[in-house]
């Protein structure tokens, strides 16, 4: 960024050259677009060595300001995650384009047919902190999904998403399309991120990713629509009608395969007539693991030792060993628990009955909703989306794991032949 430009300039240059491309974008080709990013995975491999460099230098500042291991973790590229990037271009490349996809034509009473044609959304802006990798998969998925994309970054990874972009605008130009298609802010001035998502001329939806504070600052001042997911407060209920051995399998594993990601379990229920069965054999599997349990009074009295929960304890995503449990009457209170509590990201069900199963589906409102199945499955990879953007907990447009589709929509075509309305 030139230092004689403001901020504004700077960002509605962006904007500018974004909208441009959009419009040149929605002419290219499957053909070209898997090109660009069988180039991009090319590059990105070529480039290993200035990646690692560059993410060296961010790694040094980081821990000369003080970042957590956790941040330091995600911030970190090595020689697998670079392949990781360059192999997730090469999947995205081989799903199918949804672009132009054509859907429900029927002919009218009038002789005219009317149908849906899948379109994108034109410009994305893309707002995240800490791993770099995301500049290379929110790139791919843009591109394959037609969208121009402005990606900000956080300024603790700098200089990695510098050296990210100019692979992927190496493989842009390789495969004749506007180097513009992707751009990467390259000021860390918090002001950008104030411009970008109020540029209701130029961006068309805005996507953050990253904490709590990002994401609410995001959706508060945005003037451009957001799909966002808050966190993730996840719930397992366990029925008395559940299979014992599959109730502490998928308790177990929801919580413990992997603590700091938004479908990690963070609160368990379970029915009281089968509490004394299946609570003390996976208390023993959680302490085994080191994970912190916190309950409600029933639970303290069965599983003696553990910490009370506290009403904050029901509204807290842990991002860590830590969980909470609560002991429930029936199935009417596991979900008025959810009801009040959920973030609306993903709860599950442990039952073998058939109506109860039903009615759990139905009527819990979150984004996902499981049956006899981990809450860690809800990830776009998991679903078959092949990649997603992130999990969006909203009611419009795109919910739950947002992949190629998500970042489309759709408008009605109409074909006659010499019609006219009488």
């Amino acid at each position: 960024m030139d230092a004689k430009v403001t901020v504004k300039e700077y960002m509605q240059r962006l904007g500018q050259q974004a909208r441009v491309a959009s419009r040149m974008l929605a002419r290219a080709s499957t053909d070209e677009k898997n090109t660009a990013l069988q180039a991009m995975a090319d590059a990105i491999r070529t480039q290993a060595g200035s990646l690692l460099k560059a993410n060296n230098t961010d790694m040094t500042a980081g821990k000369q300001n003080g970042l957590d291991a956790a941040l330091l973790d995600r911030l970190e590229l090595n020689v697998e995650r670079i392949e990781a990037m360059a192999l997730g271009m090469e999947q995205i490349a081989a799903l199918p384009d949804p672009i132009g996809e054509i859907s429900d034509m029927k002919y009218q009473p009038s002789g005219i047919q009317v149908g849906k044609m899948r379109v994108p959304l034109g410009v994305i802006g893309i707002i995240y902190e800490s791993r770099p990798n995301v500049t290379a998969d929110a790139a791919a998925l843009c591109l394959k999904s037609g969208n121009a994309a402005i990606l900000r970054g956080g300024s603790e990874a700098a200089h990695s998403n510098q050296a990210i972009a100019e692979c992927i605008r190496t493989g842009l130009k390789k495969a004749g399309l506007p180097e513009t298609v992707v751009q990467v802010i390259e000021t860390t001035d918090r002001a950008a991120v104030g411009e970008l998502i109020t540029m209701q001329d130029y961006v068309d939806v805005i996507v953050p990713r990253g904490g709590k504070g990002l994401i609410e600052r995001v959706s508060a001042e945005a003037r451009v629509p957001v799909i966002k997911h808050l966190h993730g407060i996840c719930h397992t209920y366990i029925d008395d009608k559940a299979d014992k051995e599959k109730a502490i399998n998928v308790a177990f594993n929801a919580k413990t395969q992997r603590y700091g990601t938004c479908n990690t379990m963070e609160t368990l229920l379970v029915h009281q007539a089968i509490a004394s069965d299946v609570l003390p054999e996976l208390a023993r599997m959680y302490q085994e693991k080191a994970v912190e349990l916190r309950g409600c009074g029933a639970t303290q009295k069965l599983l003696v030792g553990i910490h009370a929960a506290t009403a904050e304890d029901w509204d807290t995503e842990y991002l860590a060993p830590i969980l909470s449990i609560r002991i429930v009457d029936d199935l009417d209170m596991a979900m008025d628990h959810i009801h009040e509590h959920s973030s609306g990201h993903t709860e599950v069900i442990i039952t073998e009955d058939v109506g109860r199963a039903r009615r759990f589906l139905a009527e819990v409102d979150s984004s996902s909703v499981m049956l006899n199945a981990s809450s860690r499955f809800a990830d776009g990879f998991e679903y078959g989306l092949g990649a997603e953007i992130g999990i969006s907990t909203d009611k419009i447009h795109a919910r739950g794991p947002v992949g190629l589709a998500g970042l489309t929509s759709q408008k009605y075509i109409v074909v006659g032949d010499g019609h006219i309305r009488t």
